[in-house]
């Protein structure tokens, strides 16, 4: 009796650690590094005219770049994470004429900055659906003029980002994840080619993205 009592415990314990490490998953646990590369489109927001007869405000391209992060897998079941990215971008116009207005004139996406967090639930041990938000700080490179003058100008772009994606473990240390974000920027300013700043200012700046990472953790 006591050797089938024994066993029934031992049986119980093999059963209930792998229950108990599921609570605290260790898959989706700890620092982590990544590559992000994706579609970028940078346009006008719901709040500017675009009814100009001659409509060149959006851009799209190539997003390229990576990330750091680090995420924490709560006995709840939750996964909590902190996270921040610099990114690059091929979307730009390619006008050939100079204007005196932002949106006309060559406007070619540069460096952007985010730092959020994120918050996930497990599909399954090895699948995280999560979502995030944050500050982005972005960059335009504008080429803007008149017939006697050019500008290079940089527009600094300050704004929140949301965003949902799906992380899978390829392995103990490896994952791969595809997510979608929505940004927009409502404040900027600008660096001017001879080194002067502006005030800051209002703007309506979308960006739309859809970006698949690949990363490792340690």
């Amino acid at each position: 009796m006591s050797k089938l009592l024994i066993a029934s415990l031992l049986a119980a314990t093999a059963v209930a650690a792998p229950a108990f490490a599921q609570d605290v998953n260790p898959t989706f646990t700890g620092p982590r590094v990544e590559a992000t590369l994706g579609y970028d489109h940078v346009g006008a927001g719901s709040s500017v005219d675009n009814d100009n007869g001659d409509d060149d405000q959006s851009i799209d391209g190539l997003l390229y770049g990576g990330g750091i992060g680090y995420d924490i897998a709560t006995s709840g079941g939750l996964v909590l994470g902190v996270e921040g990215e610099i990114t690059g971008s091929t979307a730009r116009n390619s006008r050939g004429d100079y204007t005196s207005t932002f949106g006309y004139g060559r406007v070619r996406q540069g460096r952007d900055l985010y730092v959020g967090g994120r918050v996930g639930v497990l599909a399954n041990p090895l699948t995280l659906v999560y979502a995030k938000g944050g500050y982005t700080n972005s960059k335009l490179d504008v080429l803007a003029g008149s017939t006697t003058q050019t500008t290079d100008t940089n527009f600094k772009l300050d704004g929140w980002r949301i965003g949902a994606g799906v992380e899978r473990s390829l392995s103990p240390t490896s994952y791969a994840k595809v997510e979608y974000r929505y940004s927009n920027y409502e404040k900027g300013r600008i660096d001017y080619g001879s080194g002067a700043t502006s005030g800051r200012f209002d703007v309506d700046t979308d960006r739309h993205q859809i970006v698949a990472s690949y990363g490792f953790r340690f």
